[in-house]
């Protein structure tokens, strides 16, 4: 699904009226992680990376003012039916969800997680 598009927050940004930075996102450097573990998965996905500070122009020119939070993952072909709409555009901004569709669309590894049933025998 090369037609995915994955938006994050440039990481080692400083945010005005704080002196305890430089930052990372923890929602975005959970991914950041996963696509450093497995460059090779990573190049088939194109990821924007934006600053920091709102207004995010770039976002907002796809999803609205509304919807610019990060990360996001903006959705070409087969959308899943859980994915929020903006006019044409498809696309999911839960992060446990965008690394789920990262598994399922391109191939990367699931997080290891607790099962919410137990595994029969």
């Amino acid at each position: 699904m090369a037609d995915d598009t994955l938006y994050l927050i440039a990481p080692d940004f400083h945010v005005p009226g704080r002196e305890d930075g430089p930052f990372v996102c923890p929602f975005c450097n959970q991914i950041e992680g996963l696509l450093a573990s497995f460059p090779q998965l990573a190049l088939d996905i194109e990821v924007v990376r934006v600053p920091f500070p709102r207004p995010r122009a770039a976002v907002v020119a796809l999803v609205g003012e509304e919807n610019q939070a990060l990360p996001l993952l903006i959705l070409g072909e087969d959308p899943p039916a859980d994915a929020h709409q903006y006019g044409d555009i498809r696309f999911i901004a839960d992060t446990d969800r965008i690394l789920d569709l990262l598994a399922t669309r391109h191939g990367f590894p699931r997080l290891l997680r607790p099962l919410t049933q137990p595994v029969e025998a």
